[in-house]
């Protein structure tokens, strides 16, 4: 009950601090990201044993250019396929059973765009034609809060089935389905209150958002296992860490930001 009490305290004061940072100001928002950003790769030095800050200043180099200074879409592009070469590594290492080893260079490189990339997409997300899109972006974590909520109800009522037991044994087919099927109907829902994208372009982003973000809880769970830890860190109380809290989203972003430029690109 105690354990309960203190998830449910956690949770409740970060949904507050996301939702306060998001209808306060878009340099609100834009500052929290690139704080969770930091938190995120502090925690990953830690599991791969990356040494040194190195990755820190040019995680911060590249937010800050990315943010406010590059303006050529070109660019921005460019960014966009790095993170997702990176993000294409690591599934290949996932689905790898003899872990590939990372020099030095990966785990700097893979830190950088993994979590810096990914974060620099989630706040480049809620821009649209020069205005802060505050409900889109709200949509978007409340798919993924959808999905991990009602993946972990639906497995943990009916899952039999594990999904991939050698790096997350708790995790079942039933659940994950059930999340899903769960996120689709958010998606329908929020397109009501949402116009930006469609009611059929808000069921393929969930799409998107589950597939990536489900695939990017497995990643961050093989670098835990990798490690021999539990959590990657104790900054939430009951939650474990940031990473913990935040891997699905940071490695769906670059996804969805495609997704969306593919929209605006049809429409």
């Amino acid at each position: 009950m105690k354990e309960i009490l203190r998830r449910s305290l956690t949770g409740a004061v970060y949904i507050i601090l996301l939702l306060s940072a998001v209808f306060l100001s878009s340099d609100a928002f834009d500052f929290l990201f690139m704080t969770f950003g930091l938190a995120c790769l502090y925690e990953y030095k830690k599991l791969v044993s990356l040494r040194g800050y190195h990755i820190f200043a040019a995680y911060l180099a590249l937010w800050w250019a990315f943010i406010y200074l590059v303006k050529d879409q070109q660019l921005v592009n460019i960014l966009m396929v790095i993170t997702i070469i990176v993000d294409v590594y690591l599934l290949i290492n996932l689905f790898t059973k003899k872990p590939i080893k990372l020099t030095k260079l990966k785990k700097f490189v893979i830190g950088l765009f993994y979590i810096g990339g990914g974060c620099i997409f989630l706040t480049m997300i809620p821009y649209k034609n020069d205005a802060f899109a505050k409900l889109l972006i709200m949509g978007i974590f409340i798919l993924i809060w959808v999905n991990d909520s009602f993946a972990y109800l639906v497995g943990k009522s009916i899952g039999r089935t594990k999904l991939f037991p050698s790096v997350s044994p708790k995790k079942t087919i039933e659940g994950t389905v059930g999340g899903f099927i769960f996120a689709l109907g958010a998606a329908y829902l929020i397109a009501t209150q949402e116009e930006l994208i469609s009611p059929v372009q808000w069921m393929i982003l969930a799409t998107v958002i589950v597939i990536s973000g489900s695939l990017g809880d497995l990643i961050e769970s093989k670098f835990k296992r990798a490690a021999g830890v539990k959590d990657s860190g104790a900054i939430l109380p009951g939650h474990g860490g940031m990473l913990d809290r935040l891997d699905s989203l940071v490695f769906a972003a670059p996804f969805a930001y495609l997704t969306l430029n593919i929209f605006s690109y049809v429409s």
